[in-house]
């Protein structure tokens, strides 16, 4: 059943049409998210669903009695509220009972002798019992709990800005609604609640609409796309997999429609060159058709977009810290002696909870903070790009161009050409219309992605980059993604985005409690499977010496011994076997010789042509030779890795 219906929805803020004549209907517990280029106008298409905000033309209908909840980006708070006043917002005669019965609390904990309070208590109690209230602030705590938010009673006004998002999120999700809309839901929460959020809401009933950025949320969650592109809306079914594979289809339809258009095009303007005699009804005709042809504006894409990569010269040295220590007075010790050396292309994924010290590991860095004890030294040829969550380096008042041009007038591209601050922001989604804009009238994604792009224009060489997936579309994030593939130097990345991590990471660094940081080997996928593997593993463990300490009292000490001695071993210092240090030594060479087999064993069956016999013994050595360098390359691996952490642990 359809819950609501938007007709020839057209909006415009001065001589920008974000978009023209749109029209799409919400079914009853349909699963929508809504994508495109910031700047599009997705924010602001919720907030004309949520009645916020006007339309210049056409309108939006809802059935009778359906509940709209929104969550806007930038949510408004009562600072003297308490967390859990804030959450039961709203007025229907639920949340003002909770509200109310949250204050009356309040104030008998403050008076708890004072007998009026505690008799106008019970009748509240009393009317949750009526209206079945108790289920729903059990429900608000644990989703509260879920959200990193543990103090109920905290004041809103003393909550920083991604904990203020998240009471904001528990709001929404608590107020019963038909259509619950959410714009950024992902942001400033971490992976873990991210994967809670995804069940969560394939489990509610009731239609939703979401801006996301996040694709692996998108793929798991939504079962309909809306793309808003260049003022039009493109629906697709299913989810963000699908999407991709439909996109593709219709762009290739496009293409195939542009190709005849100028064919078309060509035709006509040579019969108009060789001198159209506008005397006939039939030629009259064809002249309008050329002059309709001629104003038609092919059909672009920012799909196919490149960033070329450009970089200062990386010396030897890039990083190093050892045993670096910080802590805070309100927080205690968050980073307990770290130590790292940085490799040139390191792709680095740095996770944990909200708070643990994400952000302050790349302060330290940067050399915006000190270490409490230990020492971070960099290289002399290191040019640092920090991508911080906050772009306050922006000047509202210079037109984007000139926000680019104090950064570089031109940039260097690896083919050895040169591209200028124009060339730049066209590849970076800003068109020559919006280049002369003004960086205080640009939308909040519009300005991280500029902000993105003048840290890059400096050409670093190391880059940071903090929650680079907040408020950036997925279309530049692609083109951010493809950035770093070729970069020619380290990336450190703190992000939430699982799909960004699997793409771009081959090393986790996670923050695990008591300023501990443990690497993992891989992307952020690998690092689920290796901690799953860990789990499993230990609850086999425990369940073994359960039943060997219940059968056997002096198995039980024999296993406690061996544990104590597995673990003395684990404290030795690592190094390698002799064969290990054999094996490192020589395979670099043992590499080259299989490879130059391979290229002259191809060779071969090249010269063979069509001699069947020789041609498959030749393709049995290929494969066989395929499969020793493969496995080559993964000893390769291992003791290049192994190699790093020793060297590591001698730092």
């Amino acid at each position: 059943m359809n819950v609501l219906t938007a007709e020839n929805l057209t909006k415009s803020y001065g001589e920008k049409v974000l978009f023209a004549d749109i029209s799409f209907g919400i079914d009853e517990g349909e699963k929508i998210g809504i994508i495109g280029v910031n700047g599009t106008g997705k924010s602001t298409l919720l907030k004309i669903l949520a009645g916020i905000e006007g339309t210049d033309r056409g309108g939006v209908t809802m059935g009778n009695n359906v509940r709209f909840e929104y969550l806007p980006q930038n949510p408004e708070f009562e600072d003297g509220a308490t967390v859990l006043q804030q959450v039961f917002k709203g007025n229907s005669p639920v949340m003002k009972l909770l509200r109310d019965y949250e204050m009356a609390l309040e104030k008998l904990n403050d008076h708890p002798e004072d007998l009026a309070l505690q008799q106008a208590l019970i009748a509240l109690g009393q009317k949750m019992d009526e209206l079945d209230a108790w289920q729903l602030e059990n429900e608000a705590k644990v989703i509260l709990t879920k959200l990193g938010i543990s103090k109920y009673d905290t004041l809103v006004g003393t909550l920083s800005g991604g904990q203020r998002k998240r009471v904001a999120l528990a709001s929404a999700l608590i107020n019963p609604a038909d259509i619950l809309a959410l714009d950024e839901p992902t942001n400033h929460i971490d992976n873990d609640t991210v994967d809670w959020l995804e069940l969560y809401l394939n489990k509610r009933k009731g239609a939703l609409v979401m801006i996301t950025h996040d694709r692996y949320f998108l793929d798991r969650v939504v079962s309909r796309v809306l793309e808003l592109d260049q003022g039009r809306l493109y629906p697709y079914p299913g989810n963000y997999s699908r999407f991709l594979e439909l996109k593709a289809e219709r762009e290739e339809q496009e293409e195939a429609t542009e190709r005849k258009r100028q064919n078309l095009f060509r035709n006509e303007l040579a019969w108009m060159r060789r001198g159209a005699k506008a005397r006939t009804t039939k030629q009259k005709a064809r002249i309008e058709r050329f002059e309709k042809l001629q104003a038609e504006k092919p059909l672009s894409s920012t799909d196919r977009l490149e960033m070329p990569t450009g970089a200062t010269r990386l010396g030897k040295k890039i990083l190093e810290c050892t045993h670096v220590t910080k802590g805070f007075s309100d927080r205690g010790v968050v980073i307990k002696d770290f130590n790292y050396v940085l490799l040139r292309n390191d792709r680095i994924g740095i996770i944990g909870p909200n708070g643990s010290g994400k952000t302050t590991l790349l302060n330290l860095i940067a050399g915006r903070l000190t270490p409490d004890d230990g020492s971070i030294e960099r290289g002399s040829t290191v040019n640092l790009g920090y991508f911080a969550q906050e772009n306050t380096s922006l000047n509202p008042d210079l037109r984007v161009i000139e926000e680019i041009k104090a950064v570089a007038e031109v940039i260097p591209t690896s083919d050895g050409g040169i591209l200028t601050a124009s060339q730049m922001l066209e590849r970076f989604l800003f068109p020559p219309a919006i280049q002369w804009t003004k960086v205080g009238k640009l939308s909040g994604g519009e300005k991280r992605r500029l902000y993105l792009l003048r840290i890059l224009m400096s050409a670093p060489n190391v880059l940071l980059l903090d929650e680079p997936t907040n408020d950036l579309d997925i279309q530049t994030l692609t083109i951010l993604e493809s950035y770093l593939d070729e970069f020619p130097g380290a990336v450190i990345a703190v992000s939430h985005d699982r799909y960004f991590l699997d793409r771009v990471t081959d090393q986790i660094f996670s923050f695990e409690g008591e300023g501990s940081i443990r690497s993992y080997v891989g992307n952020y996928s690998d690092y689920r499977e290796q901690v799953y593997a860990a789990e499993q593993e230990a609850v086999q463990a425990s369940r073994q010496a359960a039943l060997h300490a219940t059968l056997n009292p002096k198995t039980n000490r024999d296993v406690q011994a061996k544990k104590g001695e597995s673990e003395r071993k684990k404290e030795r210092p690592l190094k390698m076997t002799f064969k290990e240090q054999q094996d490192f030594a020589q395979i670099d060479d043992q590499i080259a010789q299989v490879e130059q087999e391979l290229r002259k064993n191809t060779e071969h069956m090249n010269e063979v042509g069509s001699d069947f016999g020789k041609l498959t013994e030749l393709a049995a050595v290929q494969q066989a030779l395929e499969q020793k360098l493969d496995e080559m390359l993964e000893r390769w691996t291992y003791l290049n890795e192994l190699a790093e952490k020793i060297a590591q642990n001698k730092g």
